[in-house]
C-alpha cells in the first residue's frame, strides 16, 4: 500500500479509502490510485485484513448432492448473492447427511475463519442435525423446515404443488395422480401435502402417490405403470421436471399421447423443460431470490454481532404454462 501511495502521489489513508470504496474520494484521485494498483499488480492481504477488521469477508456453505438441480441451483444462487455483497464463498459438499457430518462441516468452516454459514438442508435429517447445535457463528438454513433456533429461507413447496393440482383440476380432470420425491426430503413432503390438500378440498379421489427418487429413471418406471391405466388416469403431477421427463418417455413408448390423453405438470422449471416433447408445464422456483434472502438474513446476524431471533422467510413459486397440460377429453 505504501508503494501504491508513493506512485499515485497520495497518502496511505487515501489508498485505503479507495480499496474500501469510500465515497469521500475525488474521481481523479481514485483513478490515479487504481492505475497504480494495476501497474504494481497489488493484491490486498486478506489474512492481515481479517486480523484487523475481525471479518474475513468469507462465508461458508454446507450442501448435499449438488448433482441435483435444486441443491446445485440453490448453491449457485447463494454464491452469486455473496459475490454481489463482496464476500467469497467456501463450500463443503457432504455425501451423506447426519448430525456428525453437519457438525464436522460447520466446525471445519469455522476453523477457516468464515463470518457466517449457510446450510442447504433439503432433507428432514439435515434439519434435525441443526437442532441445538453449539454454535458460535451465524448460521442460516435453506429449505430447512423448522430447524430449531436457526433462521430458515425456503420456497413455498406447498403453494407450488397447489398451483399444479389446481391448474389440472381447472382443466376439467377428475383427479390428479402424483409421482412423489424421496420421503426424507422436505420439498417432496411439501409437494405431496399441497397436491393432497387441493384434491381433498375439491372432494376428488386421492390416488396413492407413486414413489420416485428425483431421477428420470424413476419417473420412467412410474410412467410405465400409469400408461397401463390410460383412460382412468388423465393428469399427472410429477414432483420434479426430471421425473416428468421419464414420464414423457414412458408415455411415448406406450403410445400414450401428451396432453391429448394424459396431461403432465412438473416442478422446478429446469432450463431443458421448455424443450421437452411436448414443452413441459411446470412450477418455477426462484433460486436467485432464495440466495439473496439467505444472504440478507445471514448478514443481519453478522452485523449484529450477537444472536438474533430466528427468521422464517418464504419465497413464492411461479406457475409456467406450456403445452404438456390440456383440457380433459
Amino acid at each position: 500500500m505504501a508503494d501504491v501511495a508513493r506512485i499515485a502521489g497520495v497518502s496511505h489513508q487515501t489508498v485505503s479509502r479507495v480499496l474500501n470504496d469510500h465515497p469521500n474520494v475525488r474521481a481523479e484521485t481514485r483513478t490515479r490510485v487504481l492505475r497504480a494498483i494495476d501497474e504494481l499488480g497489488y493484491r490486498r492481504n486478506l489474512v492481515a485484513r481479517a486480523l484487523v477488521t475481525k471479518h474475513s469477508r468469507t462465508l461458508g456453505v454446507v450442501s448435499f448432492d449438488t448433482t441435483l438441480y435444486g441443491p446445485a441451483s440453490t448453491v449457485y444462487g447463494i454464491e452469486r448473492a455473496a459475490r454481489e455483497a463482496g464476500y467469497f464463498v467456501s463450500i463443503v459438499s457432504l455425501r451423506t447427511i447426519d448430525r456428525a457430518g453437519v457438525v464436522d462441516a460447520i466446525d471445519y468452516l469455522a476453523d477457516q475463519g468464515v463470518d457466517g454459514i449457510v446450510v442447504v438442508a433439503p432433507q428432514a435429517s439435515t434439519a434435525r442435525a441443526l437442532d441445538d447445535l453449539p454454535l458460535g457463528i451465524p448460521v442460516v438454513a435453506v429449505e430447512g423446515g423448522h430447524a430449531g433456533d436457526v433462521s430458515v429461507v425456503s420456497v413455498d413447496q406447498v403453494a407450488g404443488a397447489r398451483l399444479a393440482a389446481e391448474h389440472l383440476l381447472g382443466l376439467g380432470h377428475e383427479t390428479v395422480s402424483h409421482v412423489r420425491g424421496p420421503s426424507d426430503w422436505l420439498e417432496a413432503e411439501g409437494r405431496v401435502q399441497g397436491w393432497r390438500t387441493v384434491l381433498a378440498e375439491a372432494g376428488r379421489p386421492i390416488p396413492d402417490p407413486l414413489d420416485g427418487d428425483w431421477s428420470p429413471r424413476s419417473g420412467y418406471r412410474a410412467g410405465k405403470r400409469l400408461a397401463a391405466m390410460a383412460g382412468d388416469v388423465t393428469a399427472v403431477f410429477a414432483a420434479n421436471d426430471q421425473m416428468a421427463l421419464g414420464l414423457l418417455r414412458a408415455f411415448a413408448e406406450e403410445g400414450v399421447r401428451v396432453p391429448e390423453q394424459i396431461s403432465v405438470v412438473g416442478f422446478d422449471d429446469i432450463p431443458e423443460s421448455e424443450f421437452f416433447t411436448p414443452p413441459l408445464t411446470t412450477i418455477r422456483q426462484d433460486f436467485t431470490a432464495v440466495g439473496r434472502h439467505s444472504l440478507e438474513v445471514l448478514l443481519r446476524q453478522i452485523e449484529a454481532g450477537e444472536p438474533l431471533r430466528p427468521e422464517r422467510l418464504v419465497v413464492p413459486p411461479e406457475f409456467v404454462a406450456r403445452a404438456s397440460a390440456a383440457p380433459a377429453r
